[in-house]
């Protein structure tokens, strides 16, 4: 099938070049001219597992192609997939749909013939409805069809997540356009997946009750993990215990410092703006929201017990500092509140991280290393704050080479009775 994919971020590359590692033809575009060109010569702006072998293989094949003409690209496909983002708007919470509105108007204008116009990205509901509107007109009310086709991909998992789906939503009342997209993702839910045909509407409102749902368990788990360290009970087993219940399951009840990322905070913020525009009180969500927001304050509150209130001229060592293990994404990561506070009250922070340097730290206050050893040197404490296989299985004592140091895994990586019989000073999370 000619698939065009209509925005070259997260979203975009990952489902443009699993498309076409399935044997479509696909043009991945974006109006931003250094990304598709850097992307043309095989520099890829994201960091995702895989993600580079994949582009590679199928540009080779020539089955992907990357442009900046959107217009053109739009007349040669016959699928139109709209992967731009939706960012929080600062004042309101709502989903900013701008960018889906200019891509909604390259449309109107290129409808040479019967087309398939799927909304990938994270949508408010009744978004669907707006697009349709926007593009009818007298001429051409065949010529296309509106589609919702949410994405769950986990960022570090996305390929797998593609390939291997839960479920394939599909939102629309057209049957025409329910057999092209189910013949489109055939060769993945024959594998695995239940494909899912539902209203455009529906499709809308389950991708924000997913991942609000999602941003509850680990909301969920984290307070939980709070009263655990109180009535010294390890906060894992709560997990195993509840999760082994299938009414509940396991995923997304490990305790940490709370949700970050591309989705969940801005999903969650989003659903509340489209249930007070329809008059209905979402309380958990807010509850969700308002507790995440807020987990950074016990983690500081913790490490202030940990160094005895005295953080001046401490040497805190962060090990890692993206919001999960597996991405290069800093939104709403716990490190960039932490982090701040700690140079604030006179600590000497540094990090590793092992996607590299970000800009989202003041170079000057924080020290970056590219290796865990100078990193960890000399550190009064080590905060393990992402989840990296790297630093499952460290020699602490070897690391930092100091006599009195303390860690703090916010991770539950390590056991906190084999620490204790390394004589380290450990702590964890409601353990």
């Amino acid at each position: 099938m000619k698939i065009c994919v209509i925005g070259s971020g997260y979203v975009g590359l990952v489902s443009g070049a699993c498309f076409a590692d399935l044997g479509n033809n696909v043009i991945c575009v974006d109006k931003n001219v250094n990304k598709i060109s850097n992307l043309k010569n095989g520099v890829i702006p994201i960091y995702e597992p895989g993600l580079e072998e994949l582009i590679q293989r199928n540009v080779k094949q020539k089955r992907l192609k990357f442009s900046t003409n959107i217009s053109n690209s739009i007349i040669k496909s016959d699928i139109i997939f709209i992967c731009v983002g939706t960012p929080t708007k600062i004042k309101s919470n709502e989903a900013n749909l701008k960018y889906i509105f200019q891509v909604v108007k390259d449309l109107k204008k290129n409808l040479n013939k019967y087309k398939i116009i799927v909304t990938k990205s994270t949508v408010p509901v009744t978004t669907g409805d707006k697009i349709q509107k926007l593009l009818t007109t007298k001429t051409n009310k065949k010529l296309f069809d509106v589609v919702s086709n949410p994405e769950f991909l986990r960022e570090g998992e996305a390929i797998r997540d593609f390939m291997f789906p839960d479920r394939v939503v599909v939102g629309t009342n057209s049957k025409k356009a329910n057999d092209v997209l189910k013949n489109l993702y055939s060769p993945i839910i024959k594998k695995k997946g239940r494909y899912f045909n539902t209203s455009r509407r529906a499709a809308e409102v389950i991708k924000y009750a997913a991942n609000g749902f999602l941003a509850t368990k680990i909301t969920f788990i984290n307070e939980m993990s709070n009263l655990c360290e109180k009535l010294n009970v390890d906060v894992t087993d709560v997990s195993l215990g509840i999760g082994t219940d299938e009414r509940i399951g396991a995923r997304f009840l490990r305790a940490g410092p709370g949700y970050g990322g591309s989705c969940f905070p801005k999903d969650t913020r989003a659903l509340i703006s489209t249930s007070k525009k329809f008059k209905t009180d979402l309380s958990i969500v807010k509850s969700t929201i308002n507790s995440n927001e807020n987990r950074y304050k016990y983690l500081l509150t913790k490490i202030n017990e940990i160094l005895n209130n005295n953080l001046k001229n401490k040497k805190i060592t962060f090990l890692g500092v993206t919001f999960k293990a597996g991405t290069d994404d800093m939104r709403d990561s716990a490190s960039l509140k932490l982090i701040p506070y700690l140079i604030k009250k006179g600590a000497k922070v540094s990090y590793y991280e092992p996607t590299g340097i970000k800009k989202d730290f003041d170079k000057k206050k924080v020290v970056y290393f590219n290796n865990i050893k100078d990193a960890c040197k000399n550190s009064d404490l080590l905060i393990i704050h992402t989840e990296w296989n790297e630093f499952k299985q460290l020699n602490f004592n070897r690391l930092i080479n100091k006599k009195k140091f303390k860690i703090y895994d916010l991770r539950n990586l390590y056991s906190p009775k084999k620490m204790k019989n390394k004589n380290i000073n450990y702590f964890s999370i409601g353990r």
